[in-house]
Formats: C-alpha cells, structure tokens, sequence
C-alpha cells in the first residue's frame, strides 16, 4: 500500500484538527495590505478571529494572491522526504484562483507522482474531498484510484458549497462583483444566497432576501433542490464571525435530511476577505 501525502490549498478552510486527524497538510495563499505588508492564509483560530476584526474596520480591503510556485515545490519535498510516495492536491477552483496552475507547474519540478485536482468548489468542501481521500486512502486505495473516485463524485455533483452573504459591499470591494452587478442592482444591505455550480466552480447567487432567516432557509431550499429531501449527508458548517446563523443552518439541514455527521470551521482569512463577515454555509457530500 502506497503512503499517500493529501494536500490542500488554505482555501479548503480545513479544521485545524483535521490537519492531524486526516494527515492533510495546507499551502496558504496570501494577503496583501496596501500598505504593502502580506501575511499567510494560516489556520490558526486566534489569528482568523484578528483577522475578521481588522477587515471589518479597514478603510481598503487587502488584495489576495495565490500559492507560489515554490511554496508547492516545499511542499512535495517535504512530503518525500517525510517517506510518502505519492501526492494529491486538491485546490481551489481556478474560476476563482491560479493556485491550481501554481500547483501544476511545481510537480514538474519533483521527483515524486502528484496528482492535481482542480475541484471546481472552494473552502470546506475541499476539506471534505481532502477527508474523503484519506478514507480511501486508509482503505489501500492507490492516489490513481482515489483520484479518478473523487473526480467522479465532483462530476456528478455529490459534493455541494452553499452559503450566504450578509454584506454584499466585500464582494464588491473584493472585485467579484462585477458578474453580480445585475443581478443585485444597487441594493447592497441584503442577504445573497450564493452556490458554487458543478461544472465551471463559478459562485452564483440565486436569490436576493432581506432578513437572516430567509437567507438560512433558502441555502437549504437550495440543497434540497439539488438532492432531494431525506438523503444521507455530512457537512462542514462555515461561517465569518456567524457561528449562530451556521448553527441555525444545520438545525434546518438536520429537518430535512439525514446528516450523518457534521462539524464546525471557520472561514479563513482569503476566503473572509471576498465573503465579508456575518457569512454562513456549508460544505456538504452526498454519501448515498
């Protein structure tokens, strides 16, 4: 059995016990200031809550940038060196990111096999395909096989990332507005539920409600839709400083489906910064 390395790109917004749990090692993407001081996407909860604080009292919001190439390369020589014989990354949607394209570059430049996953999803999604990975990995399922397993799942839509926004004035700030303009007009104090579709990892918004609850039933609504009631489920719960409105979502998920297993995490800092706090979704899988 082949000891496989799991690798995700800090926008999976992996719980930081996830990282030993399921052996998954993170590359960060960055931010920067306009001042011109950059700080990691790290997945330490203190620095994340920091993090939301400073960006809601900021006058400009920091840019975001992609993993370099060389933070990749580390990355797979480190995991050779640390005994594992193949690689798997899963990033982030190259809709949204290059990181899938930094991670490519680098594997030409190692001796060991990495396979690169563009997921077409982002933030705790990827950290449920990074678990699921792991799971058949400890199954004696080859990183060839795990990978052509999970690209399937992607395909045919078995894995789901629906959240809504509480302030549109970041995705605006954040330049991810513009493919919103018409839809949202002028009218920014408002909730915007947002999916991310299966096959182009483009972020769409599907609705315009005023009032939290709304907004909370509507991203279930939308789960619905896509699988149908009653179906077995897990679920990653994520939020920007909105721990209670994603602890509301999962009370209207658990009415609807069979939820099999659910957790908490926190929206890192890149993710933050483009979603704005008050933000709260979740990642989800479809198991049956």
């Amino acid at each position: 059995m082949s000891k496989i390395k799991i690798i995700v790109d800090s926008t999976a917004d992996i719980p930081q016990e996830w990282m030993e749990k399921y052996d998954v090692d993170v590359v960060s993407l960055h931010v920067n200031w306009p001042g011109g001081e950059s700080e990691p996407d790290v997945r330490d909860p203190e620095e994340i809550r920091d993090f939301w604080k400073r960006i809601i009292n900021a006058r400009e919001l920091p840019k975001t940038s992609q993993p370099s190439v060389e933070q990749f390369v580390e990355a797979y020589r480190n995991a050779k060196e640390e005994g594992y014989e193949e690689i798997i990354v899963f990033c982030i949607s190259t809709d949204m990111s290059g990181t899938y394209n930094s991670a490519m570059v680098a594997k030409e430049e190692v001796d060991i096999p990495v396979y690169v996953v563009d997921t077409k999803k982002a933030s705790g999604v990827n950290a449920l395909v990074a678990r699921r990975a792991r799971e058949l990995a400890d199954a004696g399922k080859s990183a060839e096989e795990i990978v052509e397993f999970i690209q399937k799942k992607l395909e045919r839509g078995e894995f789901a990332a629906i959240f809504y926004v509480s302030d549109f004035e970041f995705l605006r700030k954040g330049g991810r507005v513009s493919r919103f303009q018409s839809f949202v007009g002028g009218v920014l104090k408002i909730h915007v539920p947002i999916y991310i579709d299966d096959e182009k990892g483009m972020m769409i918004p599907f609705k315009r409600v005023r009032g939290e609850k709304k907004a909370q039933s509507a991203i279930v609504d939308k789960l619905k839709e896509k699988w149908g009631e009653g179906r077995k489920i897990r679920v990653l719960m994520m939020h920007v400083n909105n721990e209670e409105g994603a602890g509301k979502v999962l009370e209207l998920l658990q009415k609807s489906f069979d939820v099999a297993s659910h957790e908490f995490s926190m929206m890192g800092k890149v993710i933050a910064t483009h979603v704005g706090p008050g933000t709260a979704g979740f990642g989800a899988e479809l198991l049956e």
